[in-house]
């Protein structure tokens, strides 16, 4: 007799006639189910007893071999004595449920939706329809929380809310979109933290003539989103709301290439994983070049950062230093923003570059070798020291960036150059004042980038005019940069470089706005770090900006205590606490206060640095924050390109008056 096990709703099992096998009571089905969960793999009796009771009765091992033997005789009634059983079969310490895959109806729609993913267009409803029909009801309804199924619950729940929606992508991708939105809209409003969902429900409705209710559909995602999770709309639903606005080309109910793409894709994935599954090198190689790609996508920045640390690690185990040179190397990926995301991880990769560069061949390898010791001065970001550097803590990544930077242009290669001119720029940050030699590497970097179609790079090039032109207040300057950085960014898929110039613009928007505007396009600003992947930018960089339009408005400062500063805080907390009067502790903070990084946000920290210590007249901060200072005479203290604190020069004159008052006699000391 055949037999056919559900666990797609109540855990059942039919003979070959439909007819459910009479399996007795809920401990009987337990033991099925946990055996079904184990997919074909030896279940020890002693952890079936673990997970059938809390509390196991004395006898537990033998009330299992009991319910066992019941489930066999249901399973199979026609079995003649004393022969081994061909179902539910005991091996070694326990037992096993030998089902064939077409047996079990989870293990058959898993093979479906894989199978779905390579089907010709106009076989996935079918083939996923068919599949959907299987479930009667939640997995393993009639059991619990148990600890044992919860990993397979929700994996097979995670694999059928796919499977839904891979078949309404499907109806749309055929030009049947009315046919997607009747189970979308009973999807989404059962599952409303799935953004595809409403993406594709709204996709559905718009190709169905329906614009305004596409519309609709998509404020009532953002409803939803912020009610559930707290969080707003993810890029891909961002960014389908405004070509429904603006009628896009690319949603005509003809337009099917996002499914071509997704079709192709699939495709070319499971050609790759059949050709290539035993060659560990070409594999790795593969992956680092798919996270540098990753690492340019709309929250992709955090996987693409795991997984390339994963890679790199991988290499070494290998024992391979060029096979590690290359798949270190080939993450260049172009970095605007001098604070690091991930300090720790970051100190690793550049440990492993630098123990990577000691083991390549003398001779050779000079493109492996500049693409290291680029890693090293991109990667070393934000970590430049402070008052008191370690012997060669300085020199270190400063000089990695002048080698790569040499073999660069001695091995005449746009792509190492502009990779090494990266960090170049990284390594700009010794000092204050130096907008003008970052402008001029930015320039070097636009130019070679055009001319050798790097866009990336060009993108690049253009941010670090937008910083260099805001702090050399040429602003018209960095608003053309920044008009083609988003034009750069739209042709190429590029959406984190918004996050660069809707801050610019609220900069920009400070300069002249009152107070008011100046806040409210900062928060406009800030919603565009939600989902960047970007902690290195985002932490306390929104309350920091309303603190910047605060000093430079003279209105009452933002001195609530919850408000959390991030890395900012020591050099924000003097101020704050000047501004509520507290002027003894306000000095002694001063008085510990260490040297902020040097990096973009250099000058700033040090302005709020010199208000605080004018405001307190704290004589020995003053004279570091003039220090300090000097060298950006002229500038403004806008060289992040996202916030200012206006001109250095006035920061300069009001520490000189309060160092002037002092010296004279009778003065504050």
């Amino acid at each position: 007799m055949r037999v056919t096990f559900g666990v797609l709703g109540a855990v059942t099992a039919w003979d070959e006639t439909g007819d459910a096998l009479a399996l007795r009571g809920p401990k009987h089905r337990a033991v099925l189910a946990r055996l079904v969960v184990a997919r074909r793999r030896v279940v020890p009796v002693a952890r079936l007893v673990a997970d059938l009771w809390d509390e196991p009765p004395d006898n537990a091992v033998g009330t299992v071999r009991t319910f066992v033997g019941g489930l066999r005789r249901a399973l199979e009634p026609d079995r003649p004595p004393r022969t081994p059983p061909r179902l539910l079969v005991t091996e070694g310490p326990g037992y096993a449920l030998r089902a064939a895959t077409e047996e079990v109806d989870a293990w058959r729609f898993e093979r479906a939706v894989a199978t779905s993913a390579n089907a010709h267009p106009s076989r996935v409803p079918a083939v996923l329809t068919e599949a959907l029909d299987w479930w009667r009801g939640p997995a393993f309804a009639d059991f619990g929380d148990e600890h044992w199924l919860r990993a397979e619950r929700a994996r097979l729940t995670e694999l059928r809310l796919h499977a839904v929606e891979r078949r309404a992508e499907a109806h749309i991708a055929r030009g049947a979109a009315a046919q997607a939105v009747p189970d979308l809209d009973a999807h989404v409003t059962e599952h409303p933290w799935r953004e595809d969902a409403w993406r594709l429900l709204a996709l559905a409705l718009y190709r169905s003539g329906r614009q305004a209710d596409a519309l609709s559909v998509l404020r009532r995602a953002r409803g939803m989103l912020g009610e559930h999770l707290g969080v707003d709309p993810g890029p891909r639903l961002r960014r389908l709301e405004e070509e429904v606005l603006r009628q896009a080309a690319r949603l005509d109910p003809g337009a099917d290439a996002e499914s071509a793409v997704d079709r192709v894709w699939a495709r070319a994935t499971a050609a790759y994983e059949s050709a290539v599954a035993s060659r560990t090198r070409t594999r790795l190689e593969s992956t680092a070049h798919l996270m540098r790609d990753l690492a340019v996508t709309g929250g992709g920045l955090e996987p693409a950062r795991q997984h390339r640390v994963a890679a790199v690690a991988a290499a070494e185990q290998l024992g391979d230093p060029e096979l590690t040179a290359r798949v270190i190397g080939v993450y260049d990926v172009p970095a605007v923003w001098t604070r690091c995301d991930d300090p720790e991880r970051t100190r690793w990769l550049v440990g492993a570059a630098e123990r990577t560069l000691r083991q390549l061949p003398p001779d050779g390898h000079d493109a492996a070798r500049c693409r290291l010791l680029t890693t090293i001065a991109v990667e070393s970001r934000g970590t430049l020291p402070t008052d008191r550097p370690a012997a060669g803590e300085s020199a270190r990544p400063a000089r990695a960036a002048r080698q790569a930077e040499e073999i660069a242009r001695r091995l005449d290669d746009a792509s190492l150059l502009a990779f090494a001119l990266n960090g170049t720029f990284m390594q700009t940050f010794h000092r204050t004042g130096l907008a003008a030699r970052r402008d001029a590497i930015g320039a070097e970097i636009v130019s070679l980038a055009a001319r050798n179609d790097l866009p990336r790079y060009e993108v690049l090039g253009h941010l670090v005019r937008v910083q260099a032109r805001c702090a050399l207040s040429d602003v018209a300057a960095a608003e053309r940069h920044a008009a083609a950085a988003d034009a750069l960014a739209a042709r190429h898929d590029l959406p984190l470089v918004s996050v660069f110039t809707t801050w610019y613009r609220a900069l920009r928007t400070s300069l002249t706005a009152p107070p008011a505007t100046a806040l409210a396009a900062y928060d406009r600003a800030a919603d565009h770090l939600h989902g960047s992947g970007m902690p290195g930018l985002c932490d306390g960089l929104p309350p920091l900006a309303r603190l910047s339009v605060a000093v430079r408005h003279g209105v009452p400062l933002p001195v609530g205590r919850h408000t959390d500063w991030g890395p900012y805080e020591p050099w924000v907390r003097p101020l704050l606490l000047a501004a509520e009067g507290r002027r003894e502790e306000a000095r002694a903070a001063l008085c510990d206060l260490p040297s902020p990084p040097r990096d973009l946000m250099s000058e700033t920290l040090w302005c709020l640095v010199a208000r605080a210590a004018v405001a307190v007249d704290e004589r020995t901060a003053m004279l570091r924050a003039r220090a300090q200072l000097l060298p950006a005479a002229g500038e403004q203290a806008a060289g992040s390109g996202l916030l200012t604190l206006g001109p250095v020069d006035d920061h300069l004159e009001s520490l000189a008056a309060a160092l002037e008052r002092g010296d004279r006699p009778g003065g504050d000391p």
